[in-house]
């Protein structure tokens, strides 16, 4: 095996650190005994504003120990964070009652004004959380400890998306500096950053609800799979997620346990649908015709996903099953030749490989089954940075991705996605934008889960795109490890993690 460079000076770094006195750091790194946690795709930004990055989950799991947010999300259930309680009066109007006394790391006092203007920055920047925070018209400090939310109607979903609300100080939401050191004033600080290689944190021994045990975090991204496992059983690191399906067996022994969750995280392929010839349902259709998905699925990840049945996942809120596509390239190659293009065409799809376990299998062989069909799918596999960048620009014909339901609520991914005002693959569809649109609105449980379902068959049968797999996501950890507990949106709560 090749070992790529960064990867050596990451296994290098890991092996140096392992050394290093309890307590202390060294060169901007976490401190000796900290956690050593690699997740399969690399961290490019720390601003929790930035536009590229809002929703990236490597990104959200940093973030989720750096800052705080109003509710948090544990299991199931919605908690408090820095919201001690809250409550809605009347239909459009939200108070949430601040903890006192919390700090931000560097030792500035959190206030109702912080959280305001951290929502009218959310709110300035364009980025795929937008759409989430269209409805609030408006927030106001009611003293130091009050925050009042008001909506343009009513919005049963303000608590869920106000976990993704990332608090800093007021004075610093636009700071450049928020990129590399940000401030929060979560459980860890962070005391250096590698964009795309590493994540260095560090106990934040004022945080308000007590500190954590570990002295630290330490999260190096090693692209190549083998080696990740390799420093896991060997010791250099202490958590690896998430482990590919037909890596298991190599994952398991020398003191490393294997933990299994079915994940709110799936593949799916996008078609650009404002550009010929993905303008046309019968071609996105046919394409989806040409794959056997119910193969393809279980001959590559066996036990570690499941063909999608949904837009969404089968442990979302929203979800309604809908009918698989059949296989049927006969039909697809009509298809085509009903919407002139008989003899075929040539396209292009963009990926990054660490976007998920066996990412390059799957392109490459859903590509082998369009070209059965006369498509050429020309195949792009990029960096992360330039993928993210592309995304949001609609720089793309095709691509593939895997995306995660974060709040583990249709709103965040349907509600969110696939509104004409979102445009994030050229999409457009009045009727689907009235369905998510009184979805928003919904507060009934019942009411808001058949909307949902509609809005799921209209995705699935426009074909938006292609949805093979919903995948089981596997965690590799150290034996002497205690308090982790598996996610089913991939960003565990590592700062419950202790050793022994």
């Amino acid at each position: 095996m090749v070992m790529r460079r960064r990867e050596f000076l990451t296994l290098a770094g890991l092996a140096a650190s392992s050394v290093l006195a309890g307590g202390c750091s060294a060169g901007g790194g976490a401190p000796g005994g900290s956690l050593r946690a690699a997740f399969g795709q690399p961290v490019t930004d720390l601003d929790p504003y930035n536009a590229g990055t809002a929703v990236d989950e490597a990104s959200l799991i940093v973030k989720r120990l750096v800052f705080d947010t109003l509710v948090r999300r544990e299991g199931d259930r919605l908690v408090p964070g820095l919201a001690a309680r809250w409550r809605r009066q009347g239909d459009t109007t939200w108070v949430f009652d601040l903890r006192e006394g919390v700090r931000f790391h560097d030792g500035t006092p959190l206030t109702a004004r912080d959280v305001v203007a951290c929502l009218k920055r959310t709110q300035e920047v364009k980025s795929a959380q937008s759409s989430l925070w269209v409805p609030v018209k408006a927030a106001r400090a009611d003293g130091d400890h009050t925050v009042v939310f008001e909506t343009d109607g009513p919005l049963a979903t303000l608590p869920v998306n106000l976990t993704l609300l990332f608090i800093v100080p007021g004075r610093l939401v636009a700071d450049p500096e928020q990129k590399r050191r940000p401030v929060g004033s979560g459980p860890f600080r962070v005391t250096g950053f590698t964009p795309s290689t590493s994540v260095e944190l560090a106990r934040f021994d004022g945080y308000w609800s007590g500190p954590p045990a570990l002295p630290g975090i330490s999260m190096p991204f090693i692209a190549e799979t083998s080696s990740a496992i390799t420093a896991l059983r060997n010791g250099d690191i202490d958590l690896l997620w998430p482990v590919p399906p037909d890596q298991l067996p190599e994952a398991r022994g020398d003191g490393v346990d294997v933990r299994t969750v079915p994940s709110w995280t799936y593949y799916l392929t996008w078609f650009h649908c404002g550009r010929a010839p993905f303008t046309d349902p019968r071609v996105r259709r046919a394409m989806w015709q040409a794959l056997d998905l119910e193969e393809i699925v279980g001959r590559l990840f066996g036990a570690g996903a499941e063909r999608m049945r949904a837009p969404i996942p089968a442990g979302v809120f929203g979800f309604a099953e809908q009918r698989p596509y059949a296989h049927d390239p006969a039909a697809a190659r009509r298809a085509l030749r009903d919407a002139g293009l008989g003899g075929g065409f040539t396209t292009s799809m963009m990926w990054f490989d660490a976007t998920g376990p066996l990412a390059r299998e799957l392109a490459q062989t859903m590509i082998s089954s369009w070209a059965e069909i006369g498509v050429t799918v020309r195949p792009q596999s990029i960096e992360k940075a330039q993928w993210l960048q592309r995304l949001n620009s609609l720089d793309w014909t095709m691509e593939l991705q895997t995306n995660t339901v974060t709040t583990g609520d249709a709103a965040f991914t349907l509600g969110r996605l696939y509104t004409s005002k979102a445009n994030r693959m050229g999409y457009k569809n009045a009727e689907l934008d009235a369905i998510l649109a009184a979805a928003g609105r919904e507060t009934g449980e019942a009411r808001r889960r058949e909307l949902y379902g509609r809005a799921c068959a209209i995705i699935w049968d426009d074909a938006v795109g292609v949805f093979p797999a919903a995948l089981t996501t596997a965690y590799g950890l150290r034996s002497e490890l205690s308090g982790f507990t598996p996610a089913a949106d991939n960003q565990p709560d590592l700062s419950a993690v202790r050793r022994g």
